[in-house]
């Protein structure tokens, strides 16, 4: 199970909304790559964040409302 996190991450695609549940203020954000487990995402309250996905598990927005 200690791969969970990176799995789940596996399925993020530019495009994505997400959200990161450590800084909920930082609103949904939009993945602009996913590379080798480092998954760069830009949030409108944050700007362009690079983010540790074995570390951090993202989660995805299916209805950004």
């Amino acid at each position: 199970m200690g791969c969970l996190m990176s799995d789940l991450n596996a399925i993020l695609t530019p495009g994505m909304r997400v959200r990161h549940p450590g800084q909920p203020d930082w609103g949904i954000g939009q993945v602009q790559s996913n590379i080798g487990g480092k998954i760069t995402v830009n949030f409108p309250d944050a700007g362009k964040v690079v983010i540790d996905g074995s570390r951090i598990e993202l989660q995805p927005v299916l209805d950004a409302q």
